[in-house]
């Protein structure tokens, strides 16, 4: 007889089991229709990890949806989205956790299409193990390239090459061999570790969790023993401790620790630890888990950590080894894939997110792009979407980073969007650049407040920005004049002028026209140091190139006016005839015709330039500084 206390203990038995296994997380990807969700269902069905109802619904649904002719889809258990199921793909990425006596599994299915890289992406950067699918009737496709490389970019070092669909071809072996030996050569350019090559049907389950008595020839492992057994990576236990603090957690005036996960090594209480970027050294008074206090910490575990002494630790600073800290930089050479509609540009600033720390990042340079079908590296200025490539970038404060290879939480990055707050690029840090360690800005005796007292007047920049034919360059001009009479020190930086001499490289694409703002921005930054009264008379038609401008000054020392008039108004006035060339096609990426003007949100002076003459506007700007 099975008494309640027996039941209760074989319970407690199996819990303690399952946790004491190892979990090991994967993806599948490939192109579309290679049978990603289906070898997943079907996994998860021969698990034994679905419950009775969960079969009764498949079956419900495999009927109403056709796709087997009656038999379980089993795709359908994985592919949750109804956009999924009316198309027949996977659009999101979908986690499914499933364990068996030897090990934990948390899956993802990546989508495969082109078009949802990013998805790809986001599954892949968490992942242990990838596995390929290749359809036997179709051989290898560029989506089998692209998210080969996009895993090998993102560290996964064991892959297995799962071809798929071989009921399709009659589990002939020299079809599998055929597509065996066009991915070893193309994947021996790759940075995997190991690759295994195994036949399947996930359709009728051969070689997925039983092996298949219709491919004899083949003697490897299943797939699912492969992953039962698989050892990967190096333990983040045996690097040097890495804490990134997520929260300054202060309940009551009595207690004060620093939440967050460990990322890699261990710290235990008493020991040392430095707190980047500041350096400053302390000691590990107590680790708190809930309401639990430990001696110990380590990789994986959530805790807040007690200091011995009251030191300034903010949300993103990270708590390392004493005596093996990691780096600390503010330019970086990065690898990234772009995920936005919106191209990335040099000299486009960004927020950059690394682990808890929020700062501004701009790109400096766009070393080149892979070809993915061919590895070859590709010049450009941009970077669109989901295209992939080596970039160099630049922060306004130095970050505390490991490599990506070294520890995935201390490289790995996003690039946000400083407006629509939407992730434009997913990034990974290969080594900081030796010259943000060897440069270092010199202390001069005179300063810009020594500039300031011998002109009796403080340096400024005056932002005139506005469509073609705004009336920009006519206002700036009668500024000038008015502040010259005054004694006060100017200089004017017009678009036209500054285009015959020190960006006469430059065109007029989104590209160049960021370049050409960074450029000024920067020759107006050192005038105004130099306690000039600047005024620069630029369409400069982006708001992040004008917020990036703006980062460059003090506060109070950046005034934006916007010069204020209506496309038909500046189109009437026409004083080069620039909008007729632009109607006529004759003038591409023209602002306001076919290249968009975004206009400024909160502008400090708003010139109504389509309503009041000259000297009105004049008198306005005057009156205003």
């Amino acid at each position: 007889m099975v008494t309640s206390t027996s039941i209760q203990e074989r319970v407690d038995t199996y819990i303690e089991t399952q946790s004491q296994l190892e979990l090991l997380r994967f993806i599948t990807c490939g192109s579309v229709d290679d049978g990603k969700s289906t070898l997943i269902g079907r996994m998860l069905y021969e698990a034994q990890m679905i419950f009775e109802d969960q079969i009764t619904s498949l079956k419900s649904d495999s009927k109403k949806m056709g796709t087997q002719g009656g038999e379980i889809d089993f795709a359908l258990l994985v592919d949750g989205l109804a956009a999924e199921r009316e198309q027949g793909i996977t659009i999101d990425v979908a986690y499914r956790f499933f364990n068996t006596d030897r090990r934990k599994f948390i899956v993802a299915d990546t989508p495969g299409h082109e078009q949802y890289t990013r998805n790809m992406v986001t599954g892949a950067s968490t992942a242990d193990v990838a596995v390929i699918l290749v359809d036997a009737s179709q051989g290898m496709l560029s989506q089998t390239r692209r998210h080969s490389f996009i895993a090998s970019l993102l560290g996964i070092k064991n892959v297995v090459l799962a071809v798929n669909k071989m009921d399709l071809v009659g589990y002939k072996q020299d079809v599998f061999d055929t597509i065996v030996e066009e991915y070893r050569h193309f994947s021996a350019q790759l940075n995997f570790d190991s690759v295994t090559e195994i036949p399947l049907s996930a359709l009728n389950g051969d070689n997925v969790i039983e092996r298949s008595d219709k491919c004899t020839w083949y003697v490897g492992p299943t797939l699912l023993s492969f992953l039962e057994t698989i050892k990967v990576g190096q333990s983040q236990l045996e690097l040097p401790f890495r804490f990134p603090v997520q929260w300054v957690n202060r309940p009551d005036a009595t207690f004060r620790g620093y939440s967050g996960t460990v990322v890699s090594g261990s710290v235990k209480k008493g020991e040392q630890v430095r707190v980047l970027p500041s350096g400053e050294i302390v000691g590990v008074k107590d680790i708190v888990f809930y309401k639990d206090h430990l001696d110990h910490a380590m990789v994986d575990q959530a805790v807040t950590i007690c200091l011995d002494r009251e030191v300034d630790v903010s949300r993103g600073d990270v708590l390392v080894a004493a005596d093996a800290p990691c780096e600390v930089s503010d330019q970086f050479e990065v690898s990234i894939v772009w995920l936005d509609q919106e191209p990335g540009f040099v000299g486009r600033s960004y927020w950059l997110m690394l682990g808890a720390r929020r700062v501004s990042a701009s790109i400096t340079d766009i070393k080149f792009k892979y070809n993915i079908n061919t590895f070859e590296k590709l010049s450009t200025t941009s970077m669109a979407l989901n295209e992939i490539g080596e970039l160099t970038i630049s922060l306004d404060q130095p970050v505390p980073f490991e490599d990506y290879k070294s520890c995935q939480a201390m490289g790995a990055f996003v690039l946000v969007d400083r407006y629509s707050y939407s992730t434009v690029g997913a990034g990974m840090i290969n080594f900081s650049l030796r010259r943000a360690q060897n440069v270092h800005r010199q202390a001069l005796v005179v300063d810009k407040m020594a500039r300031a007292q011998l002109n009796g007047h403080s340096g400024r920049v005056l932002w005139f920005t506005g469509l073609s034919g705004s009336g920009k360059s006519t206002i700036a001009n009668g500024v000038e004049q008015v502040l010259h009479q005054r004694g006060i020190r100017t200089y004017i930086l017009d678009g036209d002028n500054v285009r015959q001499g020190l960006n006469n490289d430059l065109g007029f694409t989104d590209a160049d026209r960021i370049e050409n703002i960074r450029r000024i921005a920067e020759v107006a930054r050192l005038m105004v140091d130099a306690g000039l009264v600047v005024l620069t008379s630029f369409i400069s038609p982006f708001r992040s190139e004008r917020d990036m401008a703006r980062a460059l000054f003090e506060p109070g020392d950046f005034v934006e006016i916007y010069v204020n008039v209506s496309l038909e108004t500046a189109e009437e006035r026409d004083p080069k005839g620039l909008y007729r060339k632009a109607r006529r096609g004759e003038l591409p990426n023209f602002t306001g015709i076919d290249s968009e003007y975004e206009a400024p949100l909160t502008p400090e002076l708003n010139l109504q330039a389509g309503e009041l003459n000259v000297e009105q506007c004049v008198a306005n700007v005057i009156k205003y500084i």
